[in-house]
């Protein structure tokens, strides 16, 4: 009964994030929303690691399982996929680049804020 409890809490996060979305003027994703809204509802206290966790795992850990429709999604497009297959190795090649330089540059701005927080503690 706990797993159900914290799924439906999952689930109904979930559709809050899908109704913001849908009533946004642009459009952005409902799941990308509904795990913003998740954050700061566990950052905030207002819900607890415990209220979700052993829903959360599973879902963590059959996380491949759920890939499979997308997958399964793609494989009807691959005619386009190999018509486009230069653009499309380009663009992963350049945002794999870029995704590794924001990453990069993001550790070394936080390994410089917490060494000046703790030069000012000492």
């Amino acid at each position: 009964m706990k797993f159900l409890k914290q799924a439906a809490i999952i689930f109904a996060v979930y559709l809050v994030g899908g109704f913001i979305s849908s009533i946004l003027p642009f459009s952005f994703p409902g799941s990308v929303i509904s795990m913003i809204l998740l954050f700061i509802l566990l950052m905030t206290g207002v819900l607890k690691l415990r209220h979700v966790d052993e829903a959360g795992g599973f879902l963590l850990s059959n996380m491949a399982f759920l890939f499979v429709p997308t997958v399964v999604g793609i494989a009807a497009y691959f005619p386009l996929i190999l018509e486009n297959l230069l653009a499309l190795a380009v663009i992963i090649v350049v945002t794999t680049v870029l995704t590794f330089a924001a990453s990069a540059y993001t550790v070394m701005a936080v390994i410089r804020l917490q060494n000046r927080r703790r030069g000012n503690r000492k």
